[in-house]
């Protein structure tokens, strides 16, 4: 970790190209075998060009560690509540987790490129990959180059395999640090 826990730091996301994405803030949390945690408490705001909202709900995301000596290309969201999703039965998100480019530090700014996938567990345990379509669109769009086109489609079979087997950290894992962002109001 960066910076001590209770650091405030600014979340950037952007699309392949530079195009800005999503960006929001968050509190360094903590570090554990997983990774970086960061908290985003209710009331936290998500921006990106022409959409925003203000999160209702606490949750917490990571950060993963590299793996092997190999950096993962994905970030991880973890819910305690949430709108239903129709593709998910009807029940809210669980685990949302952003398939991305390796997660990079530049100070309190975390910065990644989104990827299009989402690997998302209701909290009926359907598990799916969301945003395929968008993937092969902005293959073309962006001109993704194989190997990343390659990591991303990786990233997202074994995300699935992972959290659909509850392995850690997809097996509750997160709880401490959902009462580690409570702890900190």
């Amino acid at each position: 970790m960066p910076h001590p826990p209770g650091t405030l730091v600014r979340c950037e996301l952007t699309k392949w190209g530079g195009s800005p994405h999503w960006s929001y803030a968050a509190v360094l949390l903590g570090d554990d075998q997983h990774g970086t945690w960061l908290g985003f408490p209710a009331g936290t705001r998500f921006e990106r060009p022409g959409r925003s909202f203000v999160g209702r709900h606490d949750h917490v995301g990571l950060v993963p560690a590299p793996v092997a000596g190999r950096a993962p290309w994905h970030l991880a969201t973890f819910h305690t509540a949430g709108s239903p999703w129709p593709s998910l039965g009807g029940s809210a998100a669980e685990i949302y987790i952003d398939v991305t480019t390796p997660a990079e530090w530049d100070g309190t700014v975390l910065r990644a490129v989104d990827l299009d996938l989402d690997v998302v567990r209701g909290f009926n345990g359907t598990v799916i990959v969301d945003d395929e379509d968008e993937f092969l669109e902005h293959q073309a769009a962006y001109d993704y180059p194989p190997e990343v086109v390659a990591a991303a489609r990786a990233s997202a079979d074994a995300l699935v395999a992972l959290v659909g087997g509850r392995a850690a950290p997809y097996d509750g894992a997160h709880g401490v640090w959902l009462d580690r962002l409570h702890s900190l109001r």
